[in-house]
This record gives C-alpha cells, structure tokens and sequence, in this order.
C-alpha cells in the first residue's frame, strides 16, 4: 500500500470521489501544509494556520497507479483558482499535490504539463513535499455519507 495526500478545496466531497475509486483503501479528511500542529477545524476556518484542507488516501498501485489518482485530482476540482473552490474562499481551500517520493513529485510536474492545456487559465497547484497529516475531527469522516448524501452541491 502507499499513500496521496491532495488538496481540492472543502474535504467532504474530495473524500467521497477518492473513496468511491477503485484501488483506494481507505480515504482520511484532514489538514496539512500548515504552520500549527494539530489544528482544529475552527482554527483552519480561520485561514490563520496556514494549513490545507485535504484528503490523505492509502491505495494499492497494483490496482490504481499514482497517475491515475492524479487524473482524478485534475478532473474533480479547478485547478486553477487560487486559495478557493467554488463558494469557499480562503487558503485552507487551495488546490496542492503533497508528494511523498521523488517519483510522486515527478508524476505530479509531468501530470500538471499534460493536464495545463485543458484549462483557459494557469493552474495555480502547490506541488509540494508531504508535510504532518493531522486528521480531521471524527465528525468530519465520511460527512457526506452519515448524512446520506453522495456528493456536495456547489
């Protein structure tokens, strides 16, 4: 098994995509790229920590390659507007590719050039190296599906 952490704006819904793709194991709202160690969800509200909302997956590679969950990342959000996704404003919202190898990071480059002309605007994606992964409050796992929804509306 090896692990993705991607930034997509609000977690709910990312978790939901990644959950349902096959190959994923398991699928973990949190908060990472930031400067406080174990913030809570109010405190990245508050744009103040410096820290992304994420989803950190484990996947099998014999199942689902890096390359293919990073098409995933590229045709579930915007990538390029920056420190927001759709109604949610605010870095915590940003569109990032934390990399846990040289091999992640080179994927995520060459995905971004591949993935750049099927956007009118720069994509303006953090592709950075895997900082702390903090999970999310228990209330914030698997949202969406406690509250029998499939997906958010935007």
């Amino acid at each position: 098994m090896e692990q993705a952490t991607f930034a997509m704006g609000c977690f709910w819904g990312v978790e939901v995509t990644f959950r349902n793709t096959p190959g994923i194991s398991d699928a973990l709202v949190g908060y990472s790229g930031g400067r406080t160690e174990h913030p809570t969800y109010k405190e990245v509200c508050s744009d103040s920590t410096g820290h992304a909302e994420v989803v950190h997956v484990t996947f099998d590679p014999k199942v689902i390659s890096y390359d293919a969950l990073l098409d995933v990342f590229w045709a579930n959000h915007d990538p390029t507007t920056l420190n927001r996704q759709g109604p949610d404003v605010g870095s915590q919202y940003r569109s990032a590719i934390y990399y846990y190898s040289d091999a992640q990071r080179d994927a995520a480059v060459g995905s971004k050039a591949r993935w750049a002309d099927r956007f009118t605007r720069p994509i303006v994606t953090e592709i950075t190296p895997a900082a702390t992964f903090y999970p999310a409050e228990d209330y914030h796992q698997r949202y969406l599906e406690k509250r029998g929804l499939a997906s958010c509306h935007i």
